[in-house]
C-alpha cells in the first residue's frame, strides 16, 4: 500500500470511529429518554397516586363537598322560613 491509501485508511478509520461514538452517545441518551418516559407514566397511571388517583379523589371531595353545601343552604333556608312564620304568628 503506498502513503496515501494509508492516510485516506486511517482518515476513514478516524471518521468510522467517531461515528461510532456518536452513535453510542444517541443510544445512551435513547436509553436515558425511555426511563424518563417510564418514570412519566408511572406517575401518571399508577392506580395508588398517580395523577389520574388524584383527580379522581378530588373530584369525589368535591362531590362531598357540594351534598354538604346542600344541606347546610337547605338548613338554612329551613331556619329562615321558620323565623318569618313564627314572627307572623
Amino acid at each position: 500500500m503506498d502513503s496515501q491509501a494509508e492516510t485516506a485508511l486511517m482518515e476513514l478509520n478516524g471518521k468510522f470511529e467517531r461515528m461510532m461514538d456518536n452513535i453510542e452517545i444517541v443510544k445512551d441518551k435513547q436509553e436515558e429518554m425511555a426511563e424518563d418516559i417510564a418514570k412519566i407514566k408511572e406517575a401518571v397511571y399508577n392506580p395508588d397516586s398517580g395523577i389520574y388517583a388524584r383527580i379522581r379523589d378530588l373530584e369525589s371531595f368535591k362531590g362531598q363537598v357540594s351534598k354538604v353545601l346542600w344541606i347546610i343552604m337547605t338548613a338554612l333556608i329551613g331556619l329562615g322560613m321558620h323565623q318569618v312564620l313564627s314572627s307572623i304568628g
